[in-house]
């Protein structure tokens, strides 16, 4: 039987004080444990390993009578913190935001299963949390925070010898590092990139599955996802029990997409299964001709507007308009994941006449000052005639000599 956990703080903790004193790794636990999240809500050594907390002589304050259990055995790790964490009435004491689940999801992840077979290896709630110096997930400092769970996953999946014991690759952190969501969470810091736990899970950590792939890359991508499962491609991987995602873009090694991946070029994916003269290799042409026609005239639109900004033209309304067409494009590199030429058209379609909208309203910007500067000319010119006639009639007047009367 683990120890009775109290939802209170003893009075005294014979335990810190004595650690305290020591030296090497007996002393480290107490040193740890002042940071530890759960001292910071009122717990003692006690409320996990049990034993006397009051008494000054250590055989009574570790005696097995007052319910000491030490050190417990790494695979009865899960269950011992299951004490607390799986239990809600107990947790909403405490924190009543954090879910009470993650026991039951361990059960059903790879690392519980082969915990519950035995295997030493697996990782249990310390491999991850830490023990003594366990930290909030939203502490920079936790090796469960956003931008630190990459290398937390890697002290196991990088470590060769462990991994060839369970037959699993060791590459995965380093694909995941320069991929462009490892560049986005560990480069830039952008702590809505996707991690190892948004993909597998945390505590249900396991590997997606062909089946599961879009779901997971649905999470953030809604709408390719939406517009894959209603295309053709959708029933022919699952006949083939191909990921959906991953059979394009990668898993770990995922690199920033490119127009280049549309079309039938070198460095087109659509051509590796559709063959020249086929539906499918001419639907992926029709594609990217109608992503480089957009751009080609967004590219026209910009020109255009930037020639008036060179003659000081205000294009306020321009440039909202040339957004709303970057913004069709935006949309129709996602819609070649519906497959239909007339669903990317359609949408394309508007952006070209937003693009067309923003280079006429440049065009007429510039012509407007062309002709602003005709006038200006003409005006110009008919003063320099007027000014001239007036120095002429002048000059007459003045060889003519004053006029006398009488």
């Amino acid at each position: 039987m683990w120890p009775a956990v109290s939802a209170w703080a003893a009075p005294l903790n014979t335990c810190a004080e004595c650690h305290e004193m020591l030296e090497g790794q007996t002393r480290g636990p107490a040193a740890l444990f002042q940071v530890d999240v759960h001292s910071k809500r009122g717990l003692t050594c006690a409320d996990c390993h049990g034993g006397d907390p009051a008494a000054q002589d250590p055989t009574l304050s570790m005696a097995l009578e007052k319910g000491f259990v030490g050190r417990p055995a790494r695979q009865d790790i899960p269950g011992f913190c299951a004490r607390c964490h799986a239990d809600p009435a107990f947790m909403r004491r405490f924190n009543p935001n954090l879910p009470t689940d993650q026991y039951a999801k361990y059960l059903t992840s790879q690392h519980g299963k082969a915990n519950a077979a035995g295997d030493e290896d697996v990782a249990v709630c310390t491999s991850c949390h830490g023990v003594h110096g366990i930290r909030s997930a939203k502490d920079p400092l936790s090796p469960v925070y956003a931008t630190n769970i990459p290398g937390t996953c890697a002290v196991c999946h990088t470590d060769a010898d462990l991994m060839k014991r369970h037959g699993l690759p060791v590459n995965q952190h380093w694909d995941y590092a320069h991929s462009v969501h490892g560049q986005a969470l560990l480069v830039a810091g952008d702590r809505g990139a996707p991690h190892c736990a948004s993909c597998h899970g945390s505590h249900e950590a396991s590997k997606p599955g062909a089946i599961a792939v879009g779901n997971v890359c649905a999470q953030c991508h809604s709408l390719s996802r939406d517009l894959f499962a209603a295309s053709p491609h959708k029933m022919v991987h699952e006949a083939l029990g191909l990921p959906e995602c991953e059979v394009c873009h990668g898993n770990h090694a995922i690199q920033k997409t490119s127009d280049e991946m549309l079309g039938t070029g070198p460095e087109s994916f659509c051509a590796r299964c559709h063959e020249p003269g086929s539906k499918g290799f001419e639907t992926a042409q029709a594609m990217r001709a109608a992503v480089e026609d957009l751009k080609a005239r967004i590219q026209g639109a910009e020109e255009s507007i930037q020639r008036a900004h060179h003659f000081g033209m205000d294009m306020e309304d321009a440039e909202y308009t040339l957004h709303e067409a970057s913004s069709r494009l935006t949309q129709t590199r996602a819609y070649v994941h519906s497959f239909s030429i007339e669903k990317v058209k359609s949408v394309a379609g508007e952006g070209l006449a937003h693009a067309d909208e923003a280079r006429k309203a440049g065009e007429k910007a510039v012509e407007e000052v062309y002709f602003r500067r005709k006038g200006l000319w003409v005006t110009v010119a008919l003063l320099g005639i007027f000014v001239l006639a007036l120095i002429a009639k002048i000059r007459s007047m003045d060889k003519k000599g004053p006029t006398h009367s009488g």
